[in-house]
């Protein structure tokens, strides 16, 4: 069993011993620790929740509702919903902030607390760390029966989600309408199966196919939207001869493609091609984290624009694409960020600019992405036990490649001439997360090799 107390949140496997696990009494423990810091903030009553499509949700749901009635909140609750909705529906109901019930790209087995303020955005380090810090050390006084809160469901929001994209500038339901897109999509059996079909139709697609259809919580595969995962949604592309393929993640603000030849597009390119059509329409800055492909800096770069990188994590993009005033901005995993509608990855208007960049282009999918450059990115990872000293680890490393340009600011990342690799601890897994980029493939792959290679030996020296 695991339980990962975060700034991002509270994740874990449901089950166990509490404090081991996400059992009910952790999750009334962290969602009263939110409610106090939504109380001691003053910025309201009424805070939004939503779920992905997992086995535990309801469950959960139930206990996060309760929790925040017994102190004493106005709740609203979205049922099955998307991260991107329930983050637009805070802004939308001039909440005090949201609970979005995920676990994103984890197995069944796990949930999560995902914790939002009044913008409909991550929390901060501070006010993260604030939250961590009350459940750990405080006994809560909850509300008498006569100031006991409220709970309403409201199942609009995803229809409304939907009407804002429609009326974003850059989308083009006419175009998307005239090229009879025939499209595949595997929304993994969670709330992707409601929200990514509404949108097509609405953007004129009337040829869906929907693989993985059932929201039951019950993957047909690692939900992770990886090459490895998607070997079903890349055949039914081929064999049906579709326009595309399009698959997201269960709380659907993870997006990518499927080539019409049933070749993935690439989830790092995914941000790359709606830069460009963004960029190709409206000058600005763009943001990706120190573990997305170079791809975007070219990109910008060939619009006149200045790319910029950030630490890993949707908070840190944002922040950073606040400071630059970035038109667009996102993570390599397939997350895109467009600020007109919110600063929230979102695959919904991933899906609508995208369509609306093809269909403008004019031909295949396949051919849009021969029109960017090429880049490798070896994604790996290595399980820690709780004994591994990680801060000592990275310093050795840092002291054998000393010679070589090195970042430290997320992790540790070291630049090899035109090739870079970014070593991090993830926020949600006990992982050290080893991400490797070159022009070669083969090059990607011996990099992270040679550098898990080093971590191994160093992890057993240090035992």
């Amino acid at each position: 069993m695991s339980l990962i107390k975060s700034i991002s949140g509270i994740r874990g496997t449901i089950g166990g011993k509490p404090g081991t696990g996400l059992t009910p009494i952790d999750v009334v423990k962290f969602t009263t620790a939110y409610g106090a810091w939504i109380a001691n903030k003053n910025a309201g009553n009424k805070i939004i929740i939503g779920r992905d499509g997992r086995i535990s949700g309801e469950m959960v749901r139930n206990l996060v509702a309760s929790t925040l009635q017994g102190c004493g909140f106005e709740v609203i609750d979205l049922g099955l919903s998307t991260t991107p909705t329930v983050e637009m529906a805070v802004k939308m109901e001039n909440a005090a902030g949201g609970i979005i019930l995920t676990a994103s790209h984890n197995p069944k087995e796990w949930n999560a607390l995902k914790l939002l303020n009044e913008a409909g955005e991550f929390l901060s380090a501070e006010d993260g760390q604030w939250i961590l810090d009350y459940a750990e050390n405080n006994e809560h006084s909850y509300a008498e029966i006569a100031k006991l809160g409220t709970l309403t469901t409201d199942d609009t929001y995803i229809q409304k989600h939907i009407d804002a994209i429609l009326a974003h500038p850059l989308v083009d339901v006419k175009a998307i309408s005239d090229k009879n897109f025939s499209i595949i999509v595997d929304p993994v059996n969670s709330t992707g199966a409601i929200a990514v079909p509404q949108l097509l139709k609405a953007l004129g697609v009337n040829k869906i196919t929907v693989i993985n259809e059932e929201v039951t919580g019950r993957f047909a595969h690692n939900p992770e939207p990886l090459p490895e995962n998607l070997r079903e949604l890349c055949h039914e592309v081929e064999k049906k001869n579709a326009s595309m393929g399009i698959a997201v993640d269960p709380d659907v603000d993870r997006l990518c493609f499927v080539c019409n030849d049933g070749s993935l597009f690439g989830e790092e390119y995914t941000l790359v091609a709606i830069a460009d059509y963004v960029l190709s329409h409206k000058k600005g800055n763009t943001v990706s984290n120190l573990s997305s492909t170079r791809a975007l800096k070219d990109v910008t770069e060939k619009h006149g624009a200045q790319y910029f990188p950030s630490a890993v994590g949707e908070v840190n993009v944002v922040k950073k694409m606040k400071e630059v005033e970035a038109v667009i901005g996102g993570e390599g995993n397939g997350g895109v960020i467009v600020p007109e509608l919110h600063y929230g990855r979102d695959a919904l208007i991933g899906i609508a600019l995208f369509l609306t960049h093809l269909a403008k282009f004019g031909k295949s999918i396949k051919t849009l992405r021969g029109t960017y450059p090429d880049y490798f990115i070896s994604k790996n990872k290595i399980e820690l036990n709780e004994n591994v000293n990680v801060k000592k680890i990275f310093e050795q490393i840092k002291k054998k490649y000393k010679n070589n340009p090195i970042n430290t600011e997320d992790g540790l990342r070291i630049d090899f001439d035109n090739d870079w690799v970014h070593l991090r601890t993830s926020n949600t897994e006990p992982i050290i997360r080893i991400y490797a980029e070159s022009t070669s493939e083969t090059t990607s792959n011996n990099i992270a090799k040679r550098i898990m290679e080093d971590i191994r030996e160093m992890m057993f020296a240090n035992a």
